[in-house]
């Protein structure tokens, strides 16, 4: 099984997407904070190697390229990622489609329950392999509401 991550860094977190190349599958996904980002990628490699890795050339990518080669021993491919986290909201919708009320919306009106950088580095992993990837894990977690102290 050759297995593909990408990565869409961020300041305060990062969208992950482990998939299986030969399968044309999504076999693991989350946005994890940034403390967090290298020992989930350690956990993945763990059971089987990391083949190829794509990092998004956005915001920290030369920080994030460094620690991927020196903590563990990968060399990250640098990804054009203008313009993913825009397509990864119809991203989300191809994948899980509206449900109830939410299908009278407009798309463009429609915000995805769930924080997007794992699905902008889905979208990165799709634009390498030139194809869309089938999503076997379970789907990314609802946003909890955010409390606003006045």
């Amino acid at each position: 099984m050759a297995r593909l991550l990408a990565i869409d860094p961020g300041r305060s977190k990062c969208g992950l997407v482990l998939c299986d190349k030969e399968r044309h599958q999504v076999i693991a996904s989350g946005v994890y904070p940034v403390d967090t980002v290298l020992d989930q990628i350690r956990h993945w490699s763990s059971s089987s190697p990391i083949d190829q890795v794509l990092l998004g050339n956005g915001t920290g990518s030369s920080l994030w390229r460094e620690r991927l080669q020196e903590q563990l021993q990968l060399e990250p491919e640098l990804m054009d990622e203008r313009g993913t986290t825009l397509r990864a909201r119809e991203r989300y919708w191809q994948l899980w489609p509206p449900q109830g009320w939410r299908r009278l919306l407009p798309r463009g009106l429609d915000l995805p329950p769930v924080e997007l950088d794992a699905i902008a580095a889905l979208v990165m992993l799709e634009d390498h392999l030139g194809r869309p990837l089938e999503w076997t894990c379970p789907p990314p977690i609802q946003n909890r509401a955010r409390t606003v102290k006045v």
